[in-house]
């Protein structure tokens, strides 16, 4: 799925978020919106990835929402 669409769909896929990353609260899914760049943020914060790796764990991301 392209990030435009997840962007779009946010409200139903960020359950699928949670379970992913359980640290990431729902008030912080809810601030990130859908936002790619604030979830890689929120992701290298969380869990101490470098940017090559929280991007990497959306790209994962996006591709288990098809």
């Amino acid at each position: 799925m392209n990030w435009d669409s997840i962007q779009g769909n946010w409200k139903q896929l960020k359950g699928k978020a949670h379970q992913k990353w359980g640290k990431i609260t729902n008030d912080d899914l809810d601030v990130i919106a859908g936002k790619r760049e604030e979830l890689e943020g929120k992701l290298q914060k969380a869990y101490g990835y470098s940017k090559e790796q929280a991007k990497k764990e959306v790209d994962e991301f996006s591709e288990s929402c098809k």
